[in-house]
């Protein structure tokens, strides 16, 4: 399996697919900031997870990800939609590099959650699906994501 996470932060689920994924699949850990690949390359290191590549990316760029077309089978947003003013474009090249019923999960802050980033910031579940389904996304399944977060999972149609 070929995962994406874009947006990969400091890692904390860049490590858990890298282990789901085993020796035979590869997860490619994709962010903006160089001290958050750092940030990973070391964890990856200490915990001996050595299937994972490193890009640094702008990811509201066109083909900013560095991947080729269709050749992705998940792409994770986790916490990365409600920071970002580009969110059709991460969506648009999300659609870009997954293959054919590919699967997209989407986790971010709930709007009425007490914790996180300022309210104004956060996108609605609704409102991510739409721009979601607006790239060719359609809905599987909704999931809890914990007590502040909601997490979808849609398949590319197109």
């Amino acid at each position: 399996m070929k995962i994406a996470h874009f947006g990969c932060g400091h890692g904390f689920f860049t490590l858990p697919m890298a282990k789901m994924t085993g020796s035979d699949g590869v997860v490619y850990a994709i962010d903006i900031l160089d001290s958050a690949i750092e940030s990973v390359k070391s964890k990856a290191t200490m915990e001996g997870a050595f299937n994972i590549e490193y890009i640094k990316g702008d990811l509201e760029a066109e083909k900013g990800s560095g991947l080729p077309d269709y050749s992705i089978d998940l792409v994770l947003l986790a916490n990365v939609l409600y920071q970002t003013p580009g969110k059709a474009e991460v969506l648009k090249e999300a659609s870009r590099v997954l293959i054919k019923e590919g699967l997209l999960i989407i986790i971010d802050w709930l709007e009425d959650s007490f914790l996180g980033p300022a309210r104004e910031s956060r996108i609605s579940r609704e409102t991510s699906k739409r721009l979601a389904e607006a790239q060719g996304f359609r809905l599987i399944r909704e999931f809890s994501a914990g007590e502040y977060h909601y997490g979808t999972v849609m398949a590319k149609m197109m």
